[in-house]
């Protein structure tokens, strides 16, 4: 398999309440929610950087087109991990993420790999890493 991966999706209880924290809480852009025409259509895109998309779903809307269960918990079974500049940009998005409604997990801290970062989860329970590495330069978008 060629490494391809360009959609994330993520299952969100309610969509408003996820747009709002990710576009108004975190400032992702977004056409806002598209495809509500549809049963089970509605969802939220976000274009991120080197051609990956974040897609928020409806939970319900994800179990049926998957043919899956829906589950209600999410947290700690995947770490989406936003690696950033410097230390003062972690404490900038960790504020960011605490000022739109996320739940600090993991206040930053220096880590034991030498870097500095800390955790937070969405409204609904999704676990994200904000992390400085010294050793990755990242490329500006």
């Amino acid at each position: 398999m060629k490494p391809r991966i360009s959609v994330l999706t993520l299952a969100v209880a309610d969509l408003g309440r996820a747009l709002a924290f990710y576009r108004d809480g975190l400032g992702l852009a977004t056409d806002g929610i598209i495809g509500s025409a549809f049963e089970h259509g509605a969802v939220a895109f976000f274009r991120l950087n080197d051609h990956l998309v974040l897609a928020l779903y409806p939970r319900a809307s994800l179990a049926h087109e998957a043919r899956v269960a829906a589950t209600a918990s999410v947290t700690g079974a995947v770490a989406i991990g936003h690696n950033v500049a410097s230390r003062a940009e972690v404490d900038q998005v960790m504020a960011e993420a605490a000022a739109a409604g996320a739940v600090i997990t993991d206040p930053a801290r220096d880590r034991f790999w030498g870097g500095y970062g800390g955790h937070f989860t969405d409204p609904d329970g999704h676990l994200w890493e904000v992390a400085w590495n010294p050793d990755w330069v990242l490329a500006e978008n």
